[in-house]
């Protein structure tokens, strides 16, 4: 008996040995896995960043840099050809920055509702009605902002042109409204009870606790998701496409046409242009532009997420 038991004892640590043999062998294949998972996303933008700079140094021995930022015109399928990128990216900005004056407040105070006043019928009902927006195909929103927001806008304001940029932005900062609100009440659900309970226990109101509380604690994500929204802004193509219209001009002015960085890449990469020509190259140079004013903004929030960690 007592050598069988020994041989069954023995049996058994072997089958527990190489159970965990196998097991650490397949623990490490899900690393590999996840690990060239992540990889996939660092050398696809270190692919892009090759490329916009590669094609870019082509376009910059043609054009020099301070032209390419201190031209006020940009005309360069013309014979008398401009290169002037301060045009498109001043529609650029002002149209991004109508769509996050609407976005941000709006897709806010959306989540600060959903998340502490609101019960969990209606969190459960409204939160995927939200996202779903975030599915509309950004062509309709584009033709629902030239045939629908700018008719609504002209009566209050004579003289608006079919084309503009106040309605495209208005329309594209509706667009965004669910990826901030969605991600900001992810966040703020986040935030423990016991931080609740602690501001109720010291006498605040619901609203005190939700933003002198709530919103602090999870500003990260808050912070993440305005990021999320500024770069949807920055690169959304169609709507202003479609509303905005394709004319350079170099204005601030919201009620004015106006053409975008990715209004003008889009035209260009039609294929009118041979391969290879200089004006093909613009597409590129803006290309590139366009990929440094979404890295300032990431940057920007990365360092505003660090200062907030320090000070709370």
């Amino acid at each position: 008996m007592s050598s069988t038991a020994a041989a069954n004892t023995a049996e058994s640590a072997g089958n527990r040995m190489r159970y965990r043999a196998n097991r650490h062998v397949k623990e490490r294949v899900i690393e590999l896995v996840l690990m060239l998972s992540a990889l996939v996303a660092v050398f696809t933008t270190l692919g892009i960043v090759y490329v916009l700079v590669k094609e870019s140094l082509v376009f910059f021995r043609a054009v020099p840099l301070w032209d390419f930022l201190s031209d006020s015109q940009w005309t360069p399928l013309f014979t008398d050809a401009h290169f002037g990128i301060g045009v498109l990216l001043s529609g650029t900005l002002t149209s991004s920055a109508i769509a996050l004056a609407v976005a941000i407040p709006l897709g806010t105070v959306i989540a600060v509702y959903l998340s502490e006043f609101a019960s969990d019928r209606v969190r459960e009902i409204w939160k995927p009605v939200l996202e779903l927006l975030a599915g509309v195909p950004t062509i309709v929103f584009g033709y629902f902002a030239l045939f629908f927001v700018t008719p609504l806008l002209q009566r209050f304001i004579p003289g608006l042109p079919g084309f503009n940029l106040l309605s495209a932005g208005l329309v594209m900062g509706v667009m965004i409204v669910p990826y901030i609100s969605s991600i900001s009440e992810d966040a703020m659900r986040a935030v423990p009870m016991a931080l609740r309970e602690g501001s109720y226990a010291m006498g605040a109101t619901r609203l005190q606790t939700a933003l002198r509380v709530v919103v602090p604690a999870a500003f990260s994500g808050i912070a993440a998701a305005y990021i999320l929204g500024i770069s949807r802004a920055v690169g959304e193509t169609m709507i202003v496409a479609v509303a905005a219209g394709m004319q350079p001009n170099l204005t601030l002015d919201p009620t004015q046409p106006a053409a975008t960085i990715t209004a003008y890449i889009v035209q260009v990469a039609k294929g009118d242009l041979p391969h290879g020509s200089l004006g093909y190259q613009t597409i590129f140079a803006a290309g590139l532009t366009l990929f440094m004013v979404t890295l300032i903004f990431n940057l920007l929030g990365f360092w505003l997420r660090r200062r907030y960690r320090e000070v709370y």
